[in-house]
């Protein structure tokens, strides 16, 4: 998939370098960011979007599974935006966008740890955008709700049901193309009908 993501924009003419990191490794983080900047120059835009779903009561999960998703949802963001922002601040301007979740603002049955880590992006990204605004670097989160992905599960069998990944696209779209006095904090996208 990320092979033929990296086709695909090439084929738009789009400077592409890809490569695999893990998220929750401050190393790899490291190397990767070191290799972006190298290969398509200063990171002006950074859109945190890993992460992993686990379901069922939080008091039946083991403590390994509460790291693994946290490392993934929220550790993540952290680890990647603290790799980034200084050369950000060094230049007086960029995007961080971190994607969450309308978990991030509702809670539900079995959604414990999930929640948890998406309301811990949302308290996140707020803080950092007023950490970093002075610096001219804009801190937004996306909350979207069930997006047609693997991750999901969900089919398109009824496309206003379910979000589509360029409906998250033009959000990021509308948050970097705000003129520069103003930005989008946050945005919460849903489908137009329920599930």
């Amino acid at each position: 998939a990320l092979e033929d993501s990296a086709r695909g924009l090439a084929e738009l003419g789009a400077p592409v370098h890809h490569q695999i990191a893990d998220v929750t490794n401050p190393a790899e983080i490291a190397d990767l960011v070191a290799k972006t900047e190298a290969t398509l120059g200063p990171i002006t835009m950074l859109v945190n979007n890993a992460g992993i779903g686990l379901f069922g009561p939080a008091h039946e999960k083991s403590e390994a599974e509460w790291d693994r998703v946290l490392d993934t949802n929220l550790k993540s963001v952290f680890l990647v935006s603290r790799a980034v922002a200084p050369s950000m601040i060094r230049r007086g301007s960029g995007d961080i966008i971190n994607i969450s979740s309308l978990a991030g603002k509702n809670t539900f049955a079995g959604g414990g740890i999930y929640c948890a880590s998406k309301w811990g992006v949302v308290g996140l990204s707020g803080c950092m955008a007023e950490d970093l605004r002075e610096h001219g670097i804009r801190v937004s989160v996306i909350c979207p709700g069930s997006v047609a992905t693997e991750f999901s599960g969900r089919s398109a069998k009824d496309p206003s049901k379910v979000l589509r990944p360029e409906d998250v696209a033009h959000a990021v779209k509308a948050i970097v193309t705000q003129g520069p006095q103003s930005f989008l904090s946050e945005i919460h996208l849903r489908p137009l009908r329920k599930t």
